[in-house]
């Protein structure tokens, strides 16, 4: 059959059950519009200082890296940054990669593979699930959050398994609740399991200088292997490992995603640290103060339709619309009062649970979230 004849009957398959995707020039948006889609958590994408800091880089080192880290060497910004990661997640080491998605591709295989066992919270991120399923590992779910189920798998397979490693998110990135981290951390200890928590949407807001839901938990030393993003709340780009300098040191060896890929360009560099930067400091814990305040107001301002979803207290509010077609009229529907919220839908969140993804910052203005609640109110 022709490609592009079969490639277009498997998209008009997807058009007629509201699951076709297209790419949205955000420029074209039209002005006013407010964004309450992006992971922008502390608004630290457009803060001065992060600017700055990219600006100079770039004037004076150039706008790429021209090849990875184990060709042309590293720059000691790179190093400065990972170390500023480490001491800010309690570990010994940390290791940059271009995003997070290849932070759980370069990971997960480097420490698991045939003969092993990797298990995951049901509802962990795709990068996580594609990463355990390159490893050659034996792949396992267990409901999301579902302590008893975890514990019945750990006590099957570390009885016969060497190694065996548990993953999961500690800020859900489309339901916005939170992981049981002493829960996992006493499950895998008991089995002698290792654990991988992705802090994705915990760092910059969780803890007394915001290195995430790990740290206000007191759980660092305990969690072997942790891993985020640079993209979200600190506002630029890329991901990291953080953990001993063992494990770091086999990554830089053994994960290929790391050793096959361009380094990042030195703009997105300083950007980052200049980010781990504000994010520990005073005007780092003002935002967090400022973006639970904005919570709260939202959830607080809510019709009572929404409120009865039972919304977790963190930036991300998942309001459940069942159907892919009705989150897409309600979108759609937002749009036009001046809101932009996409829809998502499977195979991002399970069958039947399209939902619209409000995400909210620390750079929202009271009148901004006011607005949203009137206009979803009048929806």
């Amino acid at each position: 059959m022709n490609l592009d004849s079969l490639l277009r009957a498997e998209l008009d398959a997807l058009e007629s059950v509201h699951l076709r995707r297209t790419l949205r020039a955000v420029d074209e948006l039209p002005p006013g519009l407010l964004n309450f889609a992006a992971n922008d958590y502390l608004g630290l994408s457009h803060h001065p200082t992060l600017i700055e800091a990219a600006r100079e880089a770039t004037a004076r080192l150039g706008t790429g890296a021209g090849a990875s880290r184990l060709v042309t060497g590293t720059n000691s910004a790179v190093l400065a940054l990972e170390q500023e990661l480490a001491a800010w997640k309690e570990k010994a080491a940390a290791l940059v990669f271009s995003s997070g998605y290849a932070a759980a591709l370069g990971t997960i295989p480097t420490l698991a593979g045939k003969g092993d066992t990797v298990i995951l919270d049901k509802l962990a991120h795709a990068s996580l699930i594609d990463a355990a399923r390159l490893s050659g590992a034996t792949v396992r779910t267990f409901p999301h959050n579902d302590m008893g189920r975890l514990e019945t798998l750990l006590k099957k397979v570390c009885s016969y398994q060497t190694r065996t490693l548990v993953v999961t998110e500690s800020i859900f990135s489309m339901d916005g609740d939170a992981a049981p981290l002493q829960e996992l951390v006493e499950l895998k200890e008991r089995h002698g399991a290792w654990l991988m928590v992705d802090e994705a949407h915990a760092t910059g807001l969780y803890g007394p200088t915001g290195a995430g839901l790990i740290a206000e938990a007191g759980l660092s030393p305990r969690v072997e292997i942790v891993m985020g993003t640079l993209s979200k709340a600190l506002g630029s780009v890329g991901g990291y490992i953080a953990g001993s300098k063992e494990l770091v040191d086999w990554l830089v060896n053994r994960a290929r995603s790391f050793i096959y890929s361009t380094a990042l360009p030195p703009g997105a560099i300083a950007a980052s640290r200049a980010a781990v930067q504000v994010a520990r400091g005073p005007e780092g814990s003002a935002l967090r103060d400022r973006l639970r305040q904005n919570i709260a107001r939202f959830q607080a301002g809510l019709p009572a339709t929404w409120k009865a979803l039972d919304l977790p207290l963190s930036a991300i509010q998942p309001l459940i619309c069942g159907e892919a077609a009705t989150a897409l009229q309600l979108a759609a529907a937002l749009r036009e009062k001046g809101f932009f919220i996409p829809a998502i839908r499977y195979p991002t969140v399970p069958r039947n649970s399209a939902r619209l993804r409000v995400t909210l910052s620390a750079a929202h203005a009271d009148n901004d979230i006011d607005a949203l609640n009137n206009a979803l109110a009048t929806r």
